[in-house]
């Protein structure tokens, strides 16, 4: 059976610029921490797996750190963490994230054809959830999540891959992983997964090298064509992608 494996962020929705930035910044503001991301230095945090680690990465400035105050920093993290999740929560529940196009489209097809539709990302189950409700709308409870903490590494450590292939019992060669930066296509592929890239404003610009298909996004009736920036796997797809060019991404007769 094919299957289709969604990263979350900047895949399904468009939540960097749009949902865990202000949720960054609003919850440095809330606990007085001297910080404040530029979209800039934000798309240099992404190189950084995992809302959590980001933040941890913010202790290398001495600065920072004496700012942040005494106690534990473990336990610092997870409550601002867990802070900067509700504040994306509202943000997402306030309609103040984008789904993606093509994404909704994409994801009723897939589901009406049969295919194992699940998401794997490194952010937290419940901000994953939260997206997905908006992307899939009903569909949504029946769609796996795996997410947060329940691999040990985060991408580009094949890990959430691999255990969501586990998991669902999917033949790595009809499954094929939609991802949006080049830890993800690295986890994806070293998982032994095909990988189609959706590119936005962060990660346009990243080596895709190893990718089947590098698109500007997945597309839908109505909207520009898409602009396909590689395709080794010979797709050719048209205005937008359907699910014929995900099979041909397998290597599948369409």
């Amino acid at each position: 059976m094919t299957a289709l494996i969604f990263d979350c962020d900047g895949v399904l929705a468009d939540t960097e610029r749009y949902g865990h930035l202000p949720a960054f910044n609003a919850t440095f503001e809330r606990f007085g921490l001297p910080v404040r991301w530029t979209e800039q230095e934000y798309g240099e945090k992404l190189r950084i797996g995992g809302g959590k680690e980001r933040m941890a990465s913010l202790f290398d400035d001495p600065a920072f750190a004496a700012a942040a105050g005494p106690g534990d920093r473990t336990e610092k993290l997870v409550t601002w963490h867990r802070a900067k999740t509700a504040a994306f929560q509202q943000l997402v529940a306030a309609g103040q994230v984008p789904t993606r196009p093509g994404v909704s489209r994409i994801i009723r097809d897939a589901l009406a054809a049969g295919w194992t539709v699940a998401v794997a990302s490194t952010s937290a189950e419940e901000s994953v959830r939260a997206v997905l409700a908006g992307a899939a709308g009903e569909a949504a409870a029946g769609i796996p999540v795996f997410a947060g903490d329940v691999v040990p590494a985060k991408k580009p450590d094949p890990a959430i891959y691999q255990l969501t292939v586990a998991e669902l019992g999917l033949d790595p060669a009809a499954t094929l992983v939609v991802e949006d930066s080049r830890n993800g296509l690295l986890a994806a592929t070293r998982a032994g997964l095909k990988c189609l890239v959706t590119v936005n404003g962060y990660t346009r610009d990243e080596d895709f090298g190893e990718a089947a298909l590098v698109v500007s996004e997945l597309g839908d009736d109505g909207r520009p064509p898409i602009e396909v920036l590689a395709d080794r796997a010979g797709v050719r797809p048209g205005a937008y992608l359907t699910l014929d060019d995900l099979r041909a991404c397998l290597g599948e007769p369409t």
